[in-house]
């Protein structure tokens, strides 16, 4: 069962990835290549990613992990074999890696999917590919973007970078071979996937390009849509076409014109919604007349043909959808800290419950801010160890203590794919 009808309503189910040993075999030469801004001290970052499952334990009633539900999708021979010709076919593999594939056990095979596997000789190696026949995806503990769960269907996407390529190919296999998630009619509303990073031949035959980070469900009938460094405009219409052609819930969706740059790689870190009138955004880019401010779209699929319609900003035009946020500034009013703040996912907050968002402790300004507006400040390790708790019906925010985590640029929302949420 899925069913996602907004950011914030009350978490049921959700599913993360503990960054396994696909994170700990990075060298230097791989950080670019693999999106990654520094090497992460695996053993801590495992540690402070099985709190932040604690924490979400707090309230939802189930934290599952994709690798497991992985191992458990290729424990059925049917499935693991279409899985292997479909990676086969869409990668361009080999016999020599069906050869190392084929005799793993389910959860063997779930594993190396996701860590690759090392070549014997890597005296000179420079890239993945001297060092791996199969590469490691470090980046799939950022469950937000391979898939998006979107009402009772998902989104799955198609990344920018060859880098994640295999990642909605393996969480695209969970959905569509799980039997909690599978469904006769189709689980998927869109699934565009290409692994040609060559160039395009021309702008309408550019690669289908669009990541989960870039996609908020801000209503049952309402997206916003990051046109950003990783999601393409051309991809983001063929969506709209579809979700109209498929009778999705879907009536309006914002396109937030995110510039192309390393520090706003996707809409989700520069926006979120944390409450039914709260959003928590980087002023500069967000609020009306800001230096850096977005161009808004809006795309109205109730139109026999869908048109996009150019909007002042999107505060303005999401209040005229009845969508009334007040805004929180990331990093408060100063310059400096907005941005270092930013940088640091202080936008990225990720909601448990209206009113209840979880964010990194190092975000300090951006505490502040929330503490101004009525949040009530709680440690991790307060909650955990019940010297803290969350008060029924106040507002919240979960300090995180994720040094090693946030050094892998992704914040709270990055690494949670709601499931299941209830209607608000």
């Amino acid at each position: 069962m899925l069913r996602v009808t907004s950011e914030i309503g009350r978490l049921s189910s959700v599913l993360v990835h503990l960054p396994g040993p696909e994170i700990d075999r990075m060298i230097p030469a791989m950080m670019e290549e693999l999106l990654f801004d520094d090497i992460l001290y695996g053993a801590r970052a495992r540690e402070e990613h099985r709190r932040f499952q604690q924490v979400l334990g707090f309230v939802a009633e189930e934290v599952l992990d994709a690798q497991a539900l992985l191992a458990q999708v290729l424990a059925v021979k049917e499935n693991r074999d279409a899985i292997l010709g479909d990676l086969g076919s869409r990668l361009g593999w080999g016999p020599d890696m069906d050869y190392r594939l084929r005799d793993l056990a389910p959860p063997a095979l779930a594993a190396a999917l996701v860590t690759g596997f090392e070549k014997p000789e890597k005296d000179v190696a420079v890239s993945a590919s001297d060092l791996y026949w199969l590469p490691p995806i470090p980046n799939w503990f950022f469950q937000r973007d391979p898939l998006v769960v979107v009402g009772d269907r998902a989104i799955r996407a198609s990344m920018a970078t060859a880098a994640r390529l295999r990642e909605p190919l393996l969480s695209g296999y969970i959905f569509q071979y799980h039997p909690r998630f599978a469904r006769p009619d189709g689980i998927f509303w869109f699934e565009e996937f290409s692994a040609d990073y060559g160039p395009s031949t021309s702008y309408a035959r550019m690669r289908p390009t669009l990541e989960g980070g870039d996609v908020l469900v801000l209503r049952e009938d309402v997206l916003a849509i990051g046109y950003s460094e990783r999601t393409e405009k051309t991809t983001i219409e063929r969506l709209t076409e579809t979700l109209k052609a498929r009778k999705s819930p879907i009536k309006r969706i914002f396109v937030v014109a995110v510039p192309p740059a390393r520090s706003y790689m996707h809409l989700d870190t520069v926006f979120t919604m944390i409450s039914s009138d709260e959003c928590l955004l980087y002023g500069p880019m967000i609020c009306p007349g800001g230096a850096e401010e977005a161009d808004v779209y809006e795309c109205d699929l109730t139109k026999r043909e869908v048109t996009w319609t150019s909007e002042k900003d999107l505060l303005s035009a999401l209040k005229e959808s009845k969508i009334d946020l007040k805004p929180i500034r990331c990093g408060g009013e100063d310059p400096i800290a907005e941005r270092r703040e930013q940088w640091t996912d202080g936008a990225n907050a990720f909601a448990v419950a209206p009113g209840v968002i979880l964010l990194y402790d190092r975000n300090v300004k951006t505490l502040e801010e929330l503490s101004r507006a009525g949040y009530a400040v709680v440690d991790e390790a307060d909650l955990l160890l019940g010297r803290a708790e969350l008060e029924p019906g106040k507002k919240a925010v979960i300090r995180l203590a994720a040094h090693e985590l946030s050094r892998a640029r992704g914040g709270p929302r990055c690494m949670a794919m709601p499931l299941v949420r209830e209607d608000v």
